[in-house]
């Protein structure tokens, strides 16, 4: 929702000043169609590689603080895939495997999703999922835009 370009730029942003945090790479702004049941418009997406000291839960905690400070509803308010200013998720964190009820590392579902592979794959194209031992670029093949 809102200008979508200012809000990833400003999160990028917010993201290399975290502290403990720098921003490595950053794929290009890539418009996709959205993901679920509400009719809604175009998203963009992007990724990032960040090295970081935080924790993953303390990441995810930084991440939430920014959406936040874009508009987006905490929470307790959410609708599922429904429309938002800015949506910040932790794909990956190195090959860690990381199970707690507010977060899931490798992101469960980022094997299924064109709109994450694709600018993945241009920041990280031989990164192996440590489940599916499959690389970005292998896993990008097996989805649709």
């Amino acid at each position: 929702m809102g200008d979508s370009h200012t809000h990833l730029s400003q999160a990028c942003d917010a993201m290399d000043e975290l502290p403990g945090t720098r921003l490595v790479h950053r794929s290009r702004f890539i418009k996709t169609q959205p993901v679920g049941p509400i009719n809604q418009a175009v998203f963009l997406n992007a990724a990032v590689v960040m090295e970081t000291n935080l924790s993953p839960s303390g990441l995810l905690k930084s991440l939430n603080a920014i959406e936040l400070k874009h508009g987006r509803d905490d929470l307790t308010s959410r609708v599922k895939w429904g429309p938002r200013p800015l949506d910040l998720d932790i794909i990956f964190y190195d090959s860690l495997v990381y199970d707690e009820e507010d977060l899931v590392i490798p992101h469960p579902l980022m094997h299924e999703r064109w709109f994450v592979l694709k600018p993945l794959a241009e920041i990280v194209p031989d990164w192996v999922h440590p489940i599916l031992g499959l690389t970005v670029v292998q896993m990008l093949d097996n989805v649709k835009p």
